[in-house]
């Protein structure tokens, strides 16, 4: 399994950590790509700075379009945007390609492979609603940074583990992150 990660710099990094930790775990193959402003919020939300990322997974800097991942005959299983701020969100509905992040997730819509989108923003705008409709039939799916509480939740990392496991199930990976409804 290859999966690309993108981190924007939306809050709610400690996402994307987790997911990489758990493919890691899963023996799955990450590229990452991070936003500049991805990796100020990813240091200043958990402290982990570019070599930190970089020792996560195959790292990929964001201006560099010649990346294997920037092109649809590089195979990968899918793409995980975690946390997708509304900017990137807004990019990949307008078709605009201003960075390997961007470009990556228009890969992933032209060839038809899963694209995983998880905002954190709220509350919402019309532009956001409209945007995410956009991406949405172009194939995209949307899966919120919304933790549930049904599994009841002891700790901000069962919230967070929530939502991770969400992100895996969309992947089709088995995990087991959170208790599920009727287990």
């Amino acid at each position: 399994m290859r999966i690309v990660v993108g981190v924007t710099g939306a809050s709610g990094s400690v996402y994307a950590l987790r997911l990489l930790q758990v493919l890691k775990e899963l023996g799955a193959e990450s590229h990452l790509v991070v936003s500049r402003t991805g990796v100020e919020v990813v240091k200043y939300e958990t402290g982990v700075d570019v070599e930190g990322l970089k020792a996560l997974a195959v790292w990929h800097d964001a201006g560099d379009l010649f990346a294997p991942i920037a092109s649809g005959s590089f195979r990968t299983d899918g793409m995980v945007i975690v946390p997708c701020s509304m900017h990137t969100l807004g990019a990949i509905a307008q078709g605009v390609t201003e960075n390997l992040l961007s470009r990556t997730a228009d890969v992933m819509l032209k060839e038809g492979r899963p694209l995983l989108l998880a905002p954190r923003e709220s509350p919402l705008n019309k532009i956001h609603v409209a945007n995410m409709l956009k991406v949405m039939d172009a194939g995209a799916r949307l899966i919120p940074a919304s933790p549930a509480f049904y599994h009841r939740p002891a700790s901000v990392e069962d919230l967070v583990d929530f939502v991770v496991g969400k992100l895996l199930d969309a992947l089709g990976l088995e995990h087991n992150l959170y208790r599920r409804w009727g287990e």
